[in-house]
């Protein structure tokens, strides 16, 4: 029979499935209390939330919110980070803070969920590469702004030199 603090534990996890749109799933193995603290840190301020729990329990949680294929990721040390935001300010965080523990041979990112789709391996380490939605966004729009912004200006170019071409015919017909 389950106890009521493991049914709040299950509880609280559904509902961070349920509520949150990037799912990390990373082995924390190596970390000692310390690290462990700094990467908390880091995460609670960008506002992502990094839970351990036992694997079991959010196996459970896991299966009742749709993400069964997460199962079989939840061996060994386990913890979840979960966010609302850019998948990539997670992924950045955790992969910055594991690449400086490289030597250790762990800890790593499991797998990634975004929107419900599975990420795993070189997805999630590109995944972290990629600068912020912002940015990317702004990229976007400056790709497709500049060959507008070049059509224009020849356009321009263009109009002012058949205008300086008819006020120089309307000066030389003035003229005679």
């Amino acid at each position: 029979m389950p106890t009521q603090a493991k049914t709040d534990i299950v509880t609280g996890l559904k509902a961070r499935f349920e509520e949150s749109t990037n799912i990390f799933v990373t082995d924390y193995a190596g970390l000692n209390v310390e690290q462990m603290n700094k990467l908390r840190k880091e995460l609670r301020d960008a506002g992502i939330k990094f839970v351990i729990a036992k694997n079991t329990l959010m196996r459970i949680a896991a299966h009742e919110s749709g993400y069964e294929k997460l199962e079989q990721h939840l061996k060994g040390p386990t913890a979840l980070a979960f966010s609302d935001a850019d998948p990539n300010v997670p992924a950045k965080i955790l992969f910055d803070t594991y690449k400086e523990y490289k030597d250790l041979q762990k800890p790593e990112v499991k797998v990634f969920y975004v929107d419900q789709q599975e990420f795993a391996g070189a997805a999630a380490e590109q995944l972290a590469k990629l600068p912020p939605r912002e940015i990317l966004l702004s990229q976007l729009v400056s790709a497709v702004e500049g060959p507008i912004v070049n059509l224009v200006g020849t356009l321009d170019s263009i109009l002012r030199e058949i205008v300086g071409t008819v006020d120089a015919l309307a000066r030389k017909k003035g003229e005679e």
